[in-house]
């Protein structure tokens, strides 16, 4: 059965949506707009959840060629430095959810998933943006630019936070601000001073604002984001800009001096505006008909789960596993597509739903900001593991 999938987005997680299709059996197009294949210099963390998964896709040894495994998440006071609460990574996640805790450069994950689709044979569209699209019952049809339309048996909305295939499947606006600006800066550690390297993860908790750091590229780089309460001076859409970092540096006034050695040791950082989506509210936010949406096109979320790319690259499988049964002349696509729905929007919506919370919680004042730090002292590792989320959908 000749079968074709048409992707719209060639970031993470349309390249993930590429290779699942085609190792599912499925010929794989892909349309990216920009002239060639480029990443943000960020990092990502993976949980054992996801890295499960890449796995999964005969990717352990290219992971393991550029990605930083951390033993431990440490939670710290910005204020005093005090230690809050720790989780052990490492070996404990191997055991207990059959992967490792990863951590690694944006560009990295997107090298990896990039030399896999293309040994898998999937079509690179560069510089092919869709301009509409249509479906019937028996197929879906692309319009890019100037080229005669393309028909495929599935369109896949992998196009981000923006996404215009969402926006022609829903017609539901734009995504909203959340009032939080990222700034993020990548670090060779070789040129920190010893005090400021680091082999595991960080995640410093003030009053309206956090930071996490973080190593990348085999332990080589650090990682850096500091997350701050406040509105952008330009429009949002305007998402990623270069700046001196003084918002952050006012907003840290105060905080305790490791914290603040480490941020004045930043040259330069880039800034973001956040925007999400309110938690997925049903299927049909997933999927209608033969139009499948993934990722920040289907759910965007804030940061504060470290979940945003792995759960994109979760839904990657899931649509991977569906399709293969598609192929089954007896079942209908958009009845597995609408599966792949069923199957994602609750768990991607509690997710959602998890981030907002931790935002809260990680920007605390007052009493809140109290009750947190006893609660995390008391209970530490218990808080800080998430067996419901490690351990895969």
């Amino acid at each position: 059965m000749d079968v074709q999938a048409l992707i719209a987005g060639g970031g993470i997680g349309g390249l993930a949506a590429a290779l699942a299709c085609a190792r599912a059996g499925w010929d794989v197009r892909l349309y990216e707009r920009a002239p060639e294949f480029t990443e943000v210099g960020a990092g990502v963390q993976l949980g054992p959840n996801v890295v499960k998964v890449l796995h999964g896709w005969d990717l352990a040894d290219a992971l393991a060629g550029v990605a930083a495994f951390p033993d431990r998440l440490e939670v710290r006071s910005a204020t005093t430095g005090q230690t809050l609460g720790n989780l052990r990574l490492g070996n404990l996640m191997q055991q207990r959810y059959g992967a490792p805790y990863a951590t690694v450069h944006r560009a990295d994950l997107h090298g990896l998933l990039l030399s896999a689709v293309e040994q898998v044979g999937v079509q690179l569209k560069l510089k092919h943006s869709l301009s509409q699209f249509s479906q019937n019952p028996q197929a879906v049809t692309v319009q890019s630019q100037d080229d005669p339309p393309v028909e495929g048996d599935v369109l896949v909305g992998a196009d981000g936070l923006w996404s215009p295939v969402r926006q022609w499947l829903l017609g539901d606006g734009p995504p909203r601000t959340t009032g939080h600006l990222a700034y993020r800066a990548m670090l060779r550690q070789a040129d920190l001073p010893q005090a400021l390297r680091s082999s595991q993860i960080t995640a410093w908790l003030g009053p309206r604002l956090h930071l996490v750091q973080y190593p990348v590229r085999g332990g080589d780089w650090l990682n850096v984001v500091g997350i701050v309460e406040g509105q952008a001076q330009d429009d949002s859409d305007n998402w990623d800009q270069g700046t001196d970092g003084a918002g952050l540096h006012a907003a840290l006034a105060g905080s305790c001096t490791p914290l603040q050695d480490l941020v004045r040791a930043v040259p330069a950082w880039r800034l973001w505006a956040l925007c999400d989506r309110p938690p997925m509210q049903g299927a049909y936010q997933h999927a209608l008909g033969r139009v499948a949406l993934l990722g920040d096109a289907a759910h965007p979320m804030r940061p504060y789960l470290a979940q945003g790319a792995g759960m994109a690259i979760e839904d990657a499988a899931e649509l991977g596993r569906v399709l293969a049964q598609a192929l089954d002349p007896a079942l209908d696509v958009p009845i597995m597509l609408n599966r792949y729905a069923l199957n994602r929007w609750q768990r991607n919506a509690r997710v959602q739903a998890r981030a907002i919370r931790n935002g809260q919680i990680f920007h605390a004042s007052g009493v809140g900001r109290w009750g947190r730090d006893v609660s995390m002292k008391l209970l530490g590792e218990r808080l800080l593991d998430l067996p419901w989320l490690y351990g895969g959908p």
